[in-house]
């Protein structure tokens, strides 16, 4: 990981007040066209055949063919981008083109951020958000830099970012300016 110190932080630019990156995998595209090649394969079979041996057999191709086929779109559409958002208030990452899943850690239950020069999908099991207890919660859509948020908790986020360096001096400057304690509120 990346240490960035404050003098680092001194001799940048002005962070701005909203910080807003994403990150992208087109390789998932191929696995959205197979998941649609499912639902299509579903959709004729369940149109066009003459089955001699029984409806049920039938009916179990096409409800698989479906099935998994919005399993498999749902899935990598879902991940084919993450936004991520830094503001006074709260680090926001939202998968997909609907924003879902979606996360919001407030600054105030943050106590660091650091730059992770190489986020892999091998080292958290694959695309999308996962969950490994030695090493946390990520959003991983594809290979590179990323940044990784510490929270009050002991609990470690991490999420594949273009521009992980930018986006830890905002969560920083959020820091610096009192809005993040470290503290797990009360629910």
């Amino acid at each position: 990981m990346k240490d960035l110190t404050r003098d680092s932080y001194a001799s940048a630019e002005p962070v701005p007040a909203v910080w807003t990156g994403r990150a992208t995998n087109r390789m998932q595209w191929l696995l959205a066209a197979a998941g649609a090649a499912f639902v299509a394969l579903g959709v004729e079979l369940a149109v066009a055949s003459q089955w001699t041996s029984g409806i049920a057999p039938l009916l179990m191709s096409v409800i698989g063919c479906v099935a998994a086929g919005l399993l498999i779109l749902y899935g990598t559409l879902a991940f084919v981008h993450v936004a991520v958002k830094v503001d006074r208030d709260a680090v926001e990452v939202r998968c997909g083109h609907m924003g879902l899943p979606r996360r919001r850690i407030p600054l105030s239950h943050v106590v660091g951020a650091e730059v992770a020069a190489k986020v892999t999908p091998r080292q958290w099991g694959g695309w999308g958000y996962r969950w490994r207890p030695e090493k946390g919660t990520a959003v991983v859509v594809r290979r590179g830099e990323g940044i990784v948020v510490t929270l009050g908790d002991g609990r470690v986020f991490t999420v594949t970012v273009d521009d992980a360096e930018a986006a830890v001096l905002a969560i920083r400057d959020g820091l610096r300016r009192g809005t993040g304690t470290g503290t797990a509120a009360k629910a």
